[in-house]
């Protein structure tokens, strides 16, 4: 059989080898010294990214034909720092998702630069915790609704059998409507329904309550410092209720108080929303379009796409400017 050419496309070869010059050129021309960077997975094979998370623009990239280690992020990062070094450029934050695979890294390359934990990655696992804790409770009110045996109650069962009809219906209710338990703002109707969900349940409204101080902790009016103190309040919250500090452990994870330090900083991403809509991207070309394998032909795509994306401004203008030309009479192009 003759080799595949699914993801041969022409001028990516040429595109790779000006991602380090001209493009790196133009793109860090408006450079606002905050980095958001991640990793993608894609099969075997890992793509390393760094996007400029105020604008928008992708910086680098490398694809790894197996699972990225703490050495390949120290190359990878090295060799980028020393293109902001050769044109005098600085950092003055960088937001991940909380892998453990920056931390060290980042803090020997760049010591006194912030590192920012993605908040919406942490809330995520906080959310997923609480719903989790929530299960469990609904499992167990309902192991505790005595049955009946088959066929219709007695008259002196009868009262028994409503009330215990009524418990499970309370147990249904909670798991239709368990998303109030993690919703950041509720409706008044919401709030109703929540009131009736939790009253004489003093554990599912410690639940509400946890996760309305969670939310409280990234409200951009504090200060770092504040937050950090409510965040001690809350955690020795949660130890009282025993059952409840073992499941929602993530609220002890160290990447909650990195997720804060954007508090003291306006321009500090909170998120890495800019280098997660990049492997958006390249997942839905790659899924619809590309639907390439070999490591060489990955990365022509991904430089193609970055200089497709970094002219597509400038072809608009241009189709703009010759769309109002044609239409002007007094220009001749009618």
């Amino acid at each position: 059989m003759p080799p595949s050419r699914t993801g041969w496309r022409r001028r990516g070869k040429k595109k790779v080898d000006s991602i380090g010059t001209t493009y790196l050129d133009e793109a860090l021309a408006d450079f606002s010294g905050y980095l958001a960077i991640d990793e993608l997975y894609d099969g075997p094979c890992c793509v390393l990214s760094v996007v400029d998370n105020r604008r928008y623009n992708r910086l680098a990239f490398r694809v790894l034909d197996h699972k990225p280690t703490h050495n390949d992020v120290r190359v990878f990062l090295s060799a980028f720092k020393e293109q902001l070094d050769q044109r005098g450029l600085k950092v003055r934050g960088i937001t991940t998702d909380g892998s453990p695979l920056y931390p060290k890294v980042l803090k020997k390359l760049w010591p006194d630069v912030p590192h920012q934990s993605c908040v919406l990655h942490l809330l995520m696992e906080i959310t997923k915790a609480v719903l989790r804790v929530l299960a469990k409770l609904r499992k167990e009110m309902k192991a505790k609704i005595p049955t009946f045996k088959r066929g219709h109650p007695s008259k002196e069962q009868q009262t028994q059998a409503r009330r215990f009809q009524r418990r499970k219906q309370h147990v249904a209710e909670l798991f239709a409507h368990r998303h109030l338990f993690v919703k950041r703002h509720l409706s008044r109707a919401e709030q109703t329904v929540l009131k009736r969900l939790v009253r004489g349940q003093p554990q599912l409204r410690a639940l509400r309550e946890i996760m309305d101080e969670v939310y409280r902790l990234f409200d951009r009016r504090r200060k770092t410092a504040t937050a950090l103190r409510r965040l001690e309040e809350l955690r020795e919250r949660v130890r009282r209720f025993k059952r409840l500090a073992r499941a929602l452990g993530k609220l002890n994870s160290p990447n909650l108080e990195e997720a804060l330090l954007f508090l003291d900083d306006k321009l500090l991403g909170a998120t890495s929303n800019a280098v997660e809509r990049s492997n958006r991207r390249y997942r839905k070309a790659q899924k619809s379009i590309y639907r390439v394998r070999t490591k060489r032909h990955r990365e022509q795509r991904i430089a193609l796409d970055m200089n497709r994306e970094q002219r597509a401004a400038k072809r608009a203008q241009t189709l703009k400017t010759l769309h109002r030309a044609r239409s002007d009479p007094v220009s001749g192009h009618c």
